[in-house]
């Protein structure tokens, strides 16, 4: 049986939600009776303690219970939902930022692009590597000081918002393999779609809780009042109690619901550690050094958070039953069968030197790119754009690629990586090169182009930037199509945290610049569709994508058009035609478009592909994937795959938030830069 899809762990996601909301209504109507039952208590004891009732004529059980009045159990059922609801859905509305947010709640910091520190530094060329052999936008990434056990999480509404944290001691304790298979673990929560399910558990699960913490405010606030001993006092401090095992009774159920969940994903995240780094003992190593120490969290939010981490965080009760994550001796198990500690622990004790000062030993070694050449002339570009390969795969197969990730994608991203310039790699951590970076991407190369261009941003006010985009230019133009949404990737943490005024002066940059000619390039309108969108600031996280192909017919149909004619080459007219034709035919049919809805779309434009593919982010996931399918159909119908054409779909797919890993990475490096 085929392992699930991108698209399908996205639906598997969505409906996981909703049980989750299920057995949160059930849970309520749980308490909600509950507290009614303790209401009557509460009312028959009462009324047993104000009436003389005569020896041998005291009433029944269900005499006393008929006797409570109706709207007691009304409001009492009113009172304590709306409690629930009212808490979990300010929960939950506190966690709007997503990944930021819960790295806040647990007093996480971030950590700055321009980090010296040797183990932030790894820990930062590991997460970018991973995005990039993704095509996952660089998560920002945040470490827990104060924690020094062997822990990680990832969190975010959605791909593209994604944050990753550790602890101190995961970046002091494990050595460069064990952290990559720490990562990609966690790479794999962001890319199966468990994230948002986290967060909205995170402020579910709050309001069950609160009906005991409200029992357990009663108890201690009759405790400390020492002046009142009497019953009224004793009754009180019973019904606070009543409300305290009320609310963990609630939360007893959550739990046993959420270690079950959370294990079975644990293990799908654990082998997927193995596929993307095809080194088992590095995952293996990671939790064979929590074996060893711990990976506790002192955080008062590790119980909100215990389903999110990669190691067991807290203490439970009956050891196993509520555990959040498998046992490690079955995880280590899974993943390497043939692990041997000893013999491990001996080994990495004699690499120990190498690491311990958070040298990146696998960052920066040969890259095998050829990134060094001059400026390419515009038969040298055209070139590099025409390289490529045959592509033997079908529409579907090219959609499964969305999400994956293996070990030759990290080896190229780790290549790719060590050969961007050195002075461009290191502008990029602040948001002045940053945003030079993405300005000098869409200088045009020639000289008389790329001076209309930066004139532009003059006139505009922005002198600064042009001249930083100048010093830039040279830099860039030495990089291929390969490099383009890298630079994007790598540019995007400095800038998210920037102030919002000098990214709408960036946005303002780039539209400058793209203008300057009077025409937008397809490659133009999705790089600055892609900045916009991740640079915009995010409104309240909404319902995951609903909506149908057939609904969108019209904005499916004009981006099949503008990624139709991208592929198509400059020869003689009439075989551009055909070209074409038998593009978009292939396309359509994978998509189920009739012939009159794509010849609707012939007059599409870069400003209304802007629109389509906005509208395009409301498909389901599985609709998604019909559309990348009809994508993947139009640019491979000739059986082959542009370097251009494959960094256009990762380019869309960005926008969609459908990452696509690389796609040519067995091209022969010297091609993927001019």
């Amino acid at each position: 049986m085929a392992a699930a899809t991108f698209f399908e762990h996205q639906q598997i996601a969505r409906r996981n939600t909703r049980v989750m909301v299920l057995l949160f209504l059930l849970a309520v109507v749980a308490v909600v009776i509950a507290v009614d039952l303790v209401l009557a208590g509460v009312w028959i004891w009462g009324v047993s303690e104000t009436r003389q009732v005569e020896p041998g004529r005291a009433p029944g059980w269900m005499t006393l219970i008929r006797s409570v009045p109706v709207g007691l159990y009304l409001w009492g059922a009113v009172a304590t939902a709306a409690i629930i609801l009212i808490v979990s859905t300010v929960n939950v509305a506190k966690l709007a930022d997503g990944g930021e947010a819960v790295a806040r709640m647990v007093g996480a910091r971030r950590i700055s692009p321009e980090t010296r520190d040797p183990l932030e530094r790894r820990f930062l060329n590991i997460v970018e590597e991973m995005a990039i052999a993704s095509g996952v936008r660089v998560p920002a990434a945040y470490i827990m000081d104060g924690e020094q056990g062997i822990n990680a999480f990832a969190a975010g509404w959605d791909v593209s918002g994604a944050v990753v944290a550790v602890t101190r001691g995961t970046l002091q304790t494990l050595t460069r393999d064990e952290l990559q298979g720490v990562i990609a673990h966690e790479f794999s929560h962001i890319l199966n779609g468990d994230m948002r399910l986290n967060i909205r558990m995170i402020g579910v699960l709050a309001g069950i809780v609160f009906i005991g913490s409200i029992g357990g405010f009663i108890m201690r606030s009759v405790g400390q009042s020492r002046d009142r001993k009497d019953s009224a006092s004793g009754g009180i401090f019973a019904v606070g109690l009543a409300l305290f095992i009320i609310g963990y009774v609630g939360l007893f159920f959550a739990r046993l619901i959420k270690a079950a969940v959370s294990r079975q994903r644990e293990f799908l995240a654990d082998a997927s550690s193995v596929q993307f780094t095809r080194n088992p003992e590095g995952i293996a190593g990671a939790l064979d050094r929590i074996r060893a120490s711990t990976a506790l969290i002192s955080n008062r939010r590790a119980e909100d958070m215990s389903h999110m981490f990669f190691g067991q965080g807290i203490k439970v009760w009956f050891g196993g039953l509520f555990d959040t994550h498998p046992a490690l001796d079955e995880r280590i198990k899974r993943v390497h069968p043939g692990f041997q500690p000893s013999k491990y622990r001996t080994k990495r004790e004699a690499e120990a030197p190498q690491t311990a000062s958070g040298a990146d030993t696998a960052f920066g070694r040969a890259a095998g790119f050829a990134g060094s050449a001059g400026g390419a002339g515009q038969g040298e570009g055209r070139r590099v754009a025409d390289a490529g390969a045959a592509w033997g795969r079908s529409a579907g197969e090219s959609a499964r690629l969305v999400g994956t990730i293996d070990g030759a994608k990290v080896d190229y991203a780790t290549r790719l990586l060590a050969s961007l310039p050195q002075p461009l790699r290191e502008s990029m951590r602040n948001p002045d090169g940053a945003s030079a970076a993405l300005v000098a991407l869409l200088l045009a190369p020639k000289d008389d182009v790329m001076q209309q261009q930066l004139d532009a941003l003059r006139a505009a006010g922005l002198q600064a930037l042009a001249e930083r985009a100048r010093a830039a230019a040279p830099l860039v133009r030495r990089l291929g199509p390969a490099y383009h949404l890298p630079v994007v990737d790598l540019a995007l943490p400095a800038l998210k945290a920037a102030p919002g005024e000098a990214n709408q002066q960036l946005i303002k940059a780039l539209e400058a610049v793209i203008q300057a000619d009077r025409r937008v390039s397809l490659h133009e309108f999705v790089v600055l569709t892609l900045v916009r969108e991740q640079l915009a600031p995010k409104g309240k996280p909404g319902a995951a994508g609903s909506m149908k192909i057939g609904q969108l017919r019209s904005e499916a149909a004009t981006v099949l058009h503008l990624v139709a004619h991208a592929g198509i080459r400059a020869d003689a007219a009439g075989s551009r035609d055909q070209e074409l034709q038998a593009a978009l035919r292939a396309g359509a049919t994978e998509m189920g478009l009739g012939e009159a809805g794509v010849a609707a779309a012939a007059g599409a434009t870069s400003e209304s592909a802007g629109a389509a593919l906005d509208a395009l982010k409301a498909l389901a996931p599985l609709q998604k994937a019909i559309l990348v399918k009809g994508l993947f159909a139009a640019v491979t119908a000739d059986g082959a795959i542009r370097i251009a054409e494959a960094e256009l779909m990762r380019m869309v797919g960005a926008v969609l938030d459908c990452p696509l890993p690389p796609l040519l990475e067995s091209v022969d490096p010297a091609t993927l830069a001019a």
